[in-house]
Formats: C-alpha cells, sequence, structure tokens
C-alpha cells in the first residue's frame, strides 16, 4: 500500500457526537470535565491518546479553535509529526507554534496564500493542491515523508471525505458515558449524508475493553465498499 495505514482516533458520546453543542462555543475538552458523569474517567482518553501513531492527522479549523494561533511557542519539541489539512484557519503565528512543537509539519492547502507557503521552516513542508485530494496527500506523506501509520483526529466533515474516499482503516473509539443529543451537533461522520448503501462504512469489531467509569474503548476495522471492490484509494 502506498499510503500509511490510518486509525480514526476519537473520543465520542453514546451517540456518536463529538461535542456538546452545534457550535464553536461547545467543547469536549472544555466541558466533560465540568460533568461529574465524565470527569473521573477522562484521564483515560488522553492517556490512550498518547499512545497513538507517531503521525497524526488534525485540521487547520480544529487547531485554530483549540488556540494554537495565539499560543506562547512550547520550550520543547515533541516526538509526534503533524499533517494538517487546512486552508486558512491557521496563522503564521500557529505555523510556527507547531513547527516548535512538531517533529515534522507537512501542511496539504488549496490556498495558495497560505502563510506557510512563504515560510523557511526546517521541519516543514506544505503540498498545494489545486483541489483537496486526500489520497495524494497520503501518498504524499508516505512516500515523501516515511509515513507508515497515521492517527486521524479530525473533525466529522474531514472524517466524511476520509471515510468515502476509502482512506480510513481502522476506528478506535473511546465512549464517554453521556447523550448529548440534538441534530445538529456535530458527529464522528458528518458532511454530506451518503447518496446510497455504498457510501456506508461496514465495521468488523477487532477489540473492546470496558474501562473504568462507565467509558468503553471500541476498536474496529472499517470494510468501506471502496476496500471491498478493489477501487482506487
Amino acid at each position: 500500500m502506498d499510503r500509511p495505514v490510518t486509525t480514526l482516533f476519537l473520543l465520542v458520546s453514546a451517540d456518536g457526537k463529538i461535542s456538546t453543542g452545534e457550535t464553536d462555543d461547545f467543547d469536549f475538552d472544555a466541558d466533560l470535565p465540568r460533568l461529574p458523569a465524565t470527569a473521573a474517567g477522562l484521564a483515560q482518553y488522553y492517556a490512550l491518546e498518547q499512545r497513538t501513531d507517531l503521525w497524526s492527522l488534525c485540521s487547520g479549523r480544529v487547531q485554530a479553535k483549540i488556540g494554537v494561533n495565539e499560543r506562547p511557542r512550547p520550550e520543547r519539541r515533541t516526538a509526534v509529526s503533524f499533517a494538517l489539512v487546512d486552508n486558512g484557519h491557521l496563522r503564521e503565528s500557529g505555523v510556527k507554534w507547531f513547527c516548535s512543537y512538531a517533529k515534522e509539519l507537512a501542511i496539504v492547502t488549496v490556498n495558495p496564500d497560505h502563510p506557510a507557503l512563504c515560510m523557511r521552516e526546517e521541519n516543514l513542508s506544505v503540498l498545494l493542491q489545486e483541489r483537496l485530494d486526500l489520497g495524494a496527500a497520503l501518498r504524499w506523506l508516505r512516500n515523501q515523508h516515511g509515513c507508515e501509520r497515521l492517527t486521524v483526529q479530525t473533525g466529522g466533515t474531514l472524517n466524511a471525505l476520509l471515510l468515502r474516499a476509502g482512506l480510513l482503516d481502522y476506528a478506535e473509539l473511546i465512549v464517554a458515558p453521556l447523550f448529548v443529543g440534538g441534530s445538529k451537533t456535530p458527529t464522528a461522520i458528518d458532511g454530506a449524508p451518503p447518496a446510497g448503501l455504498d457510501e456506508l462504512g461496514m465495521l468488523r469489531l477487532v477489540g473492546c475493553e470496558a474501562l473504568e467509569h462507565s467509558y468503553v474503548r471500541l476498536r474496529y476495522q472499517i470494510m468501506s465498499e471502496q476496500k471491498e471492490k478493489g477501487l482506487p484509494v
């Protein structure tokens, strides 16, 4: 395979939500520590997150939301490398923060005016595309950066694009003990609804673990229709 093996790693509610509300004012990282039912067991998720792959795929939108554009430069660099899909949410300050934090930083963008294109950092590389091609981006990570395994930690819209393109191999879900509800609350897979049954991501359970404080860890292999039919991914 000429792309990394990918694992979607997410904290979700029992009804599949990845936020406590429909706007950016709501956030699991900020809200779950304040809820008695979820606060005690939340550290398990962060501990498992620290044991994921040494490459992480994120979105610029989510990173801007959590404040990387305003953070002071970190004092030490992590062993993790980051691939960011971003078309304008990151400012130059945010890119510099990641360059100071990540082992490698690879940015995928369709924005010819992205600030990273004018920057010269030793661990920064940028893939400028005419239109977003996630399959090509993953092949670039594999062939140019040696990325063999990639943890996907993006939002529901980008997750949906990866799923529909057959680019997700596994899903590891840490299920928090709460229902959120709300038709507009972001879910693990958002974006346009599937056009038919051939766009559904079918799952095979390969691991299940009851964690403390009513949390559950689920691991699935994703059996997408694209892979079943042998279509290019």
